[in-house]
This record gives C-alpha cells, sequence and structure tokens, in this order.
C-alpha cells in the first residue's frame, strides 16, 4: 500500500473558486474537536458543511468518482459510503491557523468506519505562507503537494497536521470515505 495517494487535478481553479465563494456566503463555524469540544492550541480554523450549503452537491459527485478510482489503484480498502458531510475549512493567519498532528479514526460510531481521508487544495500557493499539510503514514513525514485543485488521498489512521498559517489564508476541502472499521 503507498503512503498517499496524488490525483493532481481533482479540482480546477474555476471550481475552488467555487466552492470558496460558496462558503463564503453563509458563516462559517469555529472548528471543533470531538464532542463539541475546542482546544485552539490544538486546532484553529473556520469550517464550512457542505451539507448546510445545496448549492455545493456537485463538490461529492465528483469527489466519488474519484476516490473509487484512487482506491481502486492505490489502497483497495472496503469502501462502503461517505457518511459524513465534507468541510472546506479556512485557515486564517490572523489566527495561525492550524491543526495539530492527529488521525482522523476515533471512537464515534462514523469515525470508527473512517478508511480514507480525501484532502483538496483550494488555494493557490501563493495566496499563504506555511499552512502545510503534513502526513505521517510510516517513519517518514511527507509534505503534500500545495498544486491548487491537487487532492491527497491517504488511510483515516495516519498522522496528519496542517502547521501555522503565517501570512495570508488557506482553504481546504476534506472529506472521509467510510467502511467496516479496521481490525
Amino acid at each position: 500500500m503507498t503512503p498517499f495517494h496524488l490525483i493532481p487535478q481533482a479540482l480546477n481553479a474555476a471550481d475552488c473558486d467555487r466552492l470558496i465563494a460558496l462558503c463564503q456566503t453563509a458563516p462559517m463555524k469555529d472548528a471543533g474537536l470531538v464532542r463539541q469540544t475546542t482546544a485552539h492550541q490544538i486546532r484553529r480554523a473556520e469550517l464550512s458543511w457542505l451539507d448546510d450549503l445545496p448549492q455545493a452537491a456537485w463538490v461529492m459527485e465528483r469527489m466519488m468518482r474519484l476516490v473509487a478510482q484512487a482506491n481502486r489503484e492505490a489502497f483497495g480498502f472496503d469502501l462502503t459510503e461517505f457518511a459524513e458531510s465534507p468541510q472546506v475549512a479556512r485557515y486564517g493567519a490572523e489566527r495561525e491557523g492550524h491543526f495539530d498532528w492527529h488521525s482522523d479514526i476515533g471512537a464515534g460510531v462514523l469515525a470508527a468506519k473512517r478508511k480514507l481521508t480525501i484532502v483538496v487544495q483550494l488555494s493557490a500557493p501563493e495566496d499563504y505562507e506555511n499552512g502545510t499539510l503534513e502526513v505521517w503514514p510510516d517513519s517518514t513525514i511527507r509534505q503534500a503537494p500545495r498544486d491548487r485543485g491537487a487532492a491527497i488521498l491517504f488511510p483515516s489512521f495516519a498522522l496528519h497536521r496542517v502547521t501555522p498559517v503565517t501570512k495570508g489564508t488557506r482553504w481546504s476541502l476534506t472529506l472521509w470515505s467510510h467502511g467496516p472499521a479496521f481490525r
């Protein structure tokens, strides 16, 4: 199994702009952790959940096809559904937006069934400084590409983080594909 899989142009620039604009039309919520808790020393960002934005239904249609193909090519996981709403995160330099090391599998009913994490870079690399997505799937920490529209897929049990944004704003789309829990 590869440590992560890259889809260089999962979304084009116009799609990225369209999704960011949709999220800017509705109030964004402070990003929390499990069970509605917040810990800004661990995670500092604002979120829009796409289930709250019916105009963003096209995103899931596109992602479902891409994830199915990527899973066949790189992972071979038993995937059965997308049980959670995708989220768009805004990491702003004014708050040093970040998300410290974590995995996406948890004790919750849905979190326990997360198999693949998918992160799509919505911002252009020149729009922000730092704010790097790093994935630690094995003994080596890897940096995700910053190319606009690129998607990186990795097992949800892999540790990953977003380093603090020091200038500008980083926007990203995150979703999870689910299946029987890893044993």
